[in-house]
């Protein structure tokens, strides 16, 4: 029966309906839900992945085409088929030489001047060195007694070596005394040594000049204390009666340079005016370093119309016309490994090459070989600029204002 007062009433235990049980999972569908799952997230991790290698990939792209360097990249200017030569070249004297003192003391006088011309053998200057005339002294009293040992030593032995024949002496006091006379002979000759020293060293008080020339230097004056050796200079002499004249010839002319040849000299002091000289001797290498032959040329200098020191320009005649090219001295790169200019091949990679000038003007510069008329050369390379390097070129100096 129900309970009236309770309208809801609580069904019974056995009345109690049971939910239905759930069919369980196969564990092979479980198995590729899983890898699914796991295929999906491979496949957004590589994705990804890719994503990110292509990003860095244009970034380094970009970081490099912003990173290369913006230079100026022009043909070279066509120049003027060279049938001559004109090397600058270095005038120096003959015969060089700076003039020390090989004794020690105070300068006592001096007879020449700088531009004085002087005889071989002329007297210069006077060095007053009491101390060696001393030791001179010295030496000489030493001599006179060890000359006087030995001559003493010489009658003992004489007298002893006649008393032993007739055994009025032993023949070990003989021996004693024969030895003591050689030592003394020996004696003298230390002392006679060191008196020639010291004569010889005495001799230098008076500096004489070496050979014909002209006094270019004198660094000493009275009273001045001298040192011996090559700490200071006394004077300096040049002989300026013939002239050397070094020039470094192209190696691409080397063959033009013949010893005996006749060259033709021009100096900027003397405007209008030829000098002639004669290749005498070449150095038959080629300098790695310039890639040029150096050679000398000796020029006549009895009157005294050039100077050493100067500069000279050297005129050869070259075998046949060759192509040439002017570049901007601001162009040429000046290392250890020699002269080269930068041009740009394969569209922007700088590429360094060796070239050989002739004629400079300052401003501009003739290429004799090296480069060719197809050639992009960089303008105003930067010091750093080296072989394979990525660089943005332009046309012209106005790409470059406007950038």
């Amino acid at each position: 029966m129900t309970n009236p007062s309770n309208p809801h009433p609580r069904p019974d235990a056995q009345s109690h309906e049971s939910a239905p049980e759930q069919a369980s999972v196969s564990p092979r569908l479980a198995v590729a839900g899983v890898a699914l799952v796991l295929v999906a997230l491979a496949v957004l991790a590589a994705l990804g992945i890719v994503s990110r290698m292509h990003s860095d990939k244009v970034l380094a792209k970009t970081t490099n085409e912003l990173a290369a360097r913006t230079v100026i990249a022009l043909p070279p200017k066509p120049g003027a088929p060279v049938t001559s030569l004109v090397l600058p070249g270095n005038v120096t004297a003959y015969t060089d030489s700076p003039i020390y003192a090989r004794t020690s003391g105070y300068l006592l006088r001096w007879y020449y001047d700088i531009g004085a011309r002087v005889k071989k053998g002329a007297l210069l200057a006077v060095i007053d060195t009491p101390e060696v005339d001393q030791q001179l002294h010295q030496a000489e009293a030493d001599l006179a007694t060890a000359q006087a040992n030995a001559n003493n030593a010489r009658i003992q032995a004489d007298r002893y070596t006649g008393l032993v024949k007739s055994q009025a002496v032993s023949r070990q006091d003989t021996d004693t005394y024969v030895n003591q006379a050689a030592a003394t002979a020996a004696a003298v000759k230390s002392a006679q040594a060191n008196v020639d020293r010291l004569r010889q060293l005495q001799s230098f008080e008076k500096v004489y000049a070496p050979f014909d020339g002209v006094v270019t230097a004198r660094n000493i004056d009275i009273g001045q204390l001298i040192d011996q050796g090559a700490g200071k200079e006394l004077f300096h002499m040049q002989a300026i009666q013939t002239l050397r004249v070094y020039t470094n010839v192209p190696q691409l002319y080397s063959q033009t340079a013949k010893v005996g040849a006749r060259l033709s000299l021009t100096f900027p002091e003397h405007p209008g005016q030829t000098f002639t000289g004669t290749l005498v001797r070449t150095a038959k290498a080629i300098d790695p370093a310039s890639r040029t032959l150096l050679v000398e040329i000796d020029v006549d200098n009895r009157d005294g119309t050039l100077l050493p020191g100067s500069l000279a320009q050297v005129h050869f005649k070259t075998p046949g016309a060759a192509p040439t090219f002017v570049v901007p001295a601001a162009a040429l790169i000046f290392r250890r490994e020699g002269l080269q200019l930068g041009t740009v091949v394969h569209g922007n990679v700088a590429h360094l090459v060796h070239v050989v000038i002739g004629e400079d003007d300052g401003a501009n510069v003739q290429i004799i070989s090296g480069i060719s008329a197809t050639d992009r050369v960089i303008q105003d390379p930067p010091d750093s600029l080296i072989e394979g390097e990525k660089v943005a070129p332009l046309n012209s100096q106005n790409d470059a204002g406007g950038k």
